[in-house]
């Protein structure tokens, strides 16, 4: 059992790493080229190993740390997937297929769960809840929204817009993931929401930089 427990981490390991690395690429690449396009790929195929393993990894050890952590892997990979999926919808009459409808129900329970157990943790008098409820929200109100945008096709966003959000967003949840492993000599609070503060202001620039949208629009010149 430990030796699976320990092939089963060191691969969830590896593939994280994969996933910072081909994300960086990703992020510090001109958008649409074919270096960024490749790294997107392999970012998107290593989040799913990250997603995958850490499932067994709970089963092997349900303590309420691997719990968290599967709950922010769900949180990120969703990102990361409909990232991805987005690129199949680009046209107006392109629909939802099942899969998408699937994924944005799982993370909706996912998020919920999240989110109520941060406010037991505040009840309890622990702080770091704050956390846990900030990403609760998040991926709540994107998942919600998706489920709304999937059942009346006026409420979806410009591809453009949501492609660039949700590869950053997933992209914060794993810089976020190796910033909580390794920074562990500062504030819990602080080492996760760090990523969040830098990488929310890059989706604005982006989002005015290639399309034109966003509260930075009238402060960043147009590419």
């Amino acid at each position: 059992m430990a030796t699976l427990e320990s092939a089963t981490l060191w691969t969830h390991i590896a593939a994280g790493v994969v996933a910072l690395l081909a994300g960086l690429v990703a992020v510090v690449t001109v958008k649409g080229g074919r270096r960024h396009r490749r790294a997107g790929r392999v970012y998107v195929a290593s989040m799913g190993v990250v997603v995958v393993t850490v499932f067994p990894l709970l089963a092997l050890e349900p303590s309420s740390n691997r719990v968290f952590l599967t709950l922010v892997a769900v949180f990120s990979g969703y990102f990361a997937f409909t990232g991805y999926r987005v690129l199949a919808r680009k046209r107006p009459a392109d629909e939802a297929e099942p899969v998408d409808w699937a994924a944005a129900v799982l993370v909706v329970g996912a998020c919920l769960f999240l989110g109520g157990w941060g406010v037991g943790f505040l009840v309890g008098g622990n702080s770091f809840g704050t956390v846990m409820i900030v990403f609760g929200l998040i991926g709540l109100v994107v998942g919600v929204s998706d489920l709304l945008a999937f059942r009346d096709s006026d409420r979806r966003e410009p591809w453009l817009n949501d492609h660039l959000g949700r590869m950053m967003g997933a992209y914060i949840a794993t810089v976020t993931a190796v910033s909580v492993v390794n920074f562990t000599s500062v504030s819990p609070v602080l080492s996760w929401l760090w990523p969040t503060a830098i990488g929310v202001p890059l989706i604005w620039y982006w989002s005015r930089k290639y399309a034109n949208t966003g509260p930075f629009a009238r402060l960043v010149p147009k590419a």
